[in-house]
């Protein structure tokens, strides 16, 4: 039994020392119950350890147990691991250190507020009130842009490292085969100019084909790239459109190109779009050589196109400029060989070269999705040559490239630097600009790809979020704003961003243009679904909606409208947005009495009795008192009399009685004016 008793330690000796001397002072039950709170927080091992510890006190006597070993026993239990562990707390809670600690924070692209406390050590509550500070209001989990990152991180003292988050990018970049020696390339040239001043047929003069007399409104509606071989050599043109709203499109051009050839009227010299090309050209950093087109015409100023043009600094050569001045018609054909000739003198002093050997690289001039044979990309090769079968990884898409084009519709094998094709194969349609790179593993591409699409997401959804916490406050200051909702749809994606961007400028603070949904290809049931739930007006550029599209548009009523001319388009936007905005109020005076006496009227106060000098009198018309030309009252006119009858209106030179609302003090001399508030329908500018 004294055995069992010692295995069971103090837990069985313990109680019986209660029982038999239950008398003793509280202060004993006190300690006893503080005993078991640390054996509960200690467990099973906090008890076997005072076991452990109470069982040499009891090798003496087995039978009775001294007041000393009891004292023992506790002392031992306290001092187990639990008691250790509040003291080392306590301890560690003195060390923190009062001063916090500024580290490298390393941001990507985007970052939660709670990654980026975690990087920081500190807690997301104090992020969350950094941003408050800056008045931006975050919750935890939002993702936030690197520059409101980068801000916060900085206001908390810590240094910030932005990265690029494209390791996988750069080691796929990396693995390419790329030729050593570089060789002489064809230059490329843009077209630039004035809408109507001939460039599209100067092109088609140049290539000996028709495709001028096909464009809708003397607009060239897409990019169109092509290369022509002279007796000195290859020549690649691209073609931009001349509209003003055509200004990312043709930017983009200049950006692929070695040369630019500014084709100026000579009977209309310089005009908005030529200003606009000149401004492209500078900021691409590229040289102009100059096409003075319809030369043939008599009213045709060569002089005065030079003096125009000098005056935005582009100066001929035989004024000490460097831009050569080419007089042409590309209606008779004179001029055209010295034109060549003249890009061809300037691609020499450039000394255009490139590495034909090796992995190619581009750009995407154009891009549409086409029924039959899917997404379609024109694709302008700058270094090394492009084959069929080639992998390419282009800006959110990737693909095998299943066939190639020129720009007659011929299949080819290869394409070298310098040459525009069109290639099959892509996972989607690309953006036009987009870079084009060929890479060994269509899986790692495919990777790429959708890395890309990710980051792109996360990036956009952190500038929404941005863009909305800035205009929260402007939004609850302004008053009601007015929205016209479009779903767009266009054969080219460079045609979807034109208009894009052109409709969105024309937003004022009271209307705005939201481009619900945009794409390329033919108007779909989707598209037609996603109208119908925004209240949105459905647009067709160069394309037409399917039958499944026609059914909901009938069905729900929808507005659909196409369009091939991109003025059309915008005047029609303009004046969907004038009808939605508030119309101005103009106040026209319509008639002026004088007041010859005054009279007093139990029923309305003071009556003036006037003379009519100017207009017409009309009765309840807002008025106004006129006191030696100053505005004394304004109000409404309340009675008009003519004699004892009420009349509604006295004209120019009759006499009656004005009784004025609420007001007693007219005096004879003073002036009556009487006004009418019209409103005048307000226009987009």
């Amino acid at each position: 039994m004294a055995e069992e008793n010692e295995k069971n330690g103090v837990n069985t000796a313990e109680p019986s020392e209660d029982t038999s001397d239950y008398h003793v002072t509280t202060s004993q039950h006190a300690r006893q119950a503080e005993d078991d709170n640390d054996r509960e927080v200690e467990g099973g091992r906090g008890r076997t350890r005072s076991a452990k510890a109470a069982r040499p006190a009891k090798k003496g006597n087995k039978h009775a147990e001294s007041k000393a070993d009891r004292e023992e026993a506790r002392a031992a239990v306290r001092g187990g691991k639990g008691g250790k562990r509040k003291g080392s707390a306590l301890q560690q809670g003195f060390q923190k250190p009062a001063q916090a600690v500024n580290r490298d924070v390393v941001i990507g692209e985007t970052i939660t507020v709670g990654d980026l406390a975690n990087k920081m050590a500190v807690k997301g509550s104090q992020v969350i009130k950094a941003m408050m500070k800056l008045g931006a209001m975050a919750t935890i989990n939002q993702v936030i842009d690197q520059e409101t990152a980068q801000l916060v991180a900085e206001e908390m003292g810590h240094k910030v490292i932005l990265r690029r988050e494209n390791e996988l990018e750069e080691a796929v970049m990396s693995d390419r085969d790329t030729g050593a020696a570089a060789e002489p390339r064809a230059p490329v040239v843009t077209i630039m100019g004035h809408v109507d001043h001939g460039k599209t047929s100067l092109l088609d003069y140049i290539r000996s084909t028709k495709v001028a007399s096909g464009e809708a409104g003397g607009i060239t509606q897409h990019i169109g790239a092509y290369h022509v071989e002279t007796d000195n050599g290859m020549i690649t043109f691209l073609d931009t459109p001349g509209h003003a709203a055509f200004t990312s499109m043709r930017a983009r051009g200049a950006q692929a190109t070695d040369i630019v050839v500014l084709v100026v009227a000579a009977d209309d010299g310089v005009m908005p779009q030529t200003i606009e090309a000149i401004q492209h050209a500078k900021a691409a950093q590229v040289p102009l050589v100059v096409a003075v087109n319809k030369i043939d015409k008599p009213e045709a100023d060569m002089d005065r196109v030079k003096n125009e043009l000098s005056q935005y600094g582009v100066m001929p050569e035989e004024w000490g400029g460097e831009s050569q001045f080419i007089p042409v018609s590309a209606k008779v054909g004179t001029g055209i060989d010295d034109l060549l000739n003249a890009i061809l003198l300037q691609a020499e002093v450039l000394e255009l070269k490139a590495v034909r050997n090796g992995m190619a690289s581009g750009a995407v001039i154009e891009s549409f999705l086409d029924k039959g044979r899917g997404p379609v990309a024109t694709v302008l090769v700058r270094e090394g040559t492009l084959n069929k079968g080639d992998i390419v990884l282009c800006g959110f898409e990737y693909g095998r490239v299943r066939a190639m084009r020129d720009e007659l519709g011929r299949e080819v094998l290869e394409a070298g630097p310098s040459i525009p094709v069109e290639i099959l194969g892509l996972s989607g349609v690309p953006a036009a600009g987009d870079e084009v790179t060929v890479v060994r593993d269509e899986k790692k591409a495919r990777e790429v790809a959708l890395y890309r699409q990710g980051k792109f997401r996360e990036v956009k959804l952190a500038r929404q979020q941005k863009s909305k916490l800035e205009n929260m406050f402007a939004n609850m200051t302004e008053g009601e704003v007015h929205e016209v909702n479009v779903v767009l749809k266009a054969d080219v994606q460079g045609s979807v961003e034109a208009i894009s961007d052109s409709l969105l400028k024309l937003s004022t603070d009271e209307v705005k243009v939201k481009i619900i949904g945009s794409g390329v290809g033919g108007i779909t049931e989707t598209d037609a679904t996603l109208a119908a739930a925004s209240n949105a007006i459905l647009v067709g550029f160069n394309v037409r909606a399917d039958a499944s599209a026609r059914r909901v548009i009938e069905a729900e009523s929808l507005d659909l409208r196409y369009y091939s001319v991109i003025y059309n388009l915008i005047d029609e936007v303009k004046a969907a947005m004038s009808g939605m905005l508030s119309p101005e109020l103009k106040q026209q005076i319509i008639g002026l009495a004088e007041v010859r006496d005054v009279f007093k009227s139990p029923k309305f106060g003071a009556i003036a009795g006037c003379m009519v000098t100017e207009g017409n009198i009309k009765r309840h018309n807002p008025i106004r008192v006129l006191r030696d030309n100053v505005v004394i009252y304004e109000g409404e006119l309340e009675s008009l009399r003519r004699f004892k009858d009420d009349v509604n209106e006295v004209r120019n030179g009759m006499e009656c009685g004005i009784g004025v609302k609420n007001y007693n003090d007219v005096r004879v001399g003073d002036m009556i004016e009487v006004f009418e508030i019209i409103e005048i329908q307000r226009t987009i500018a």
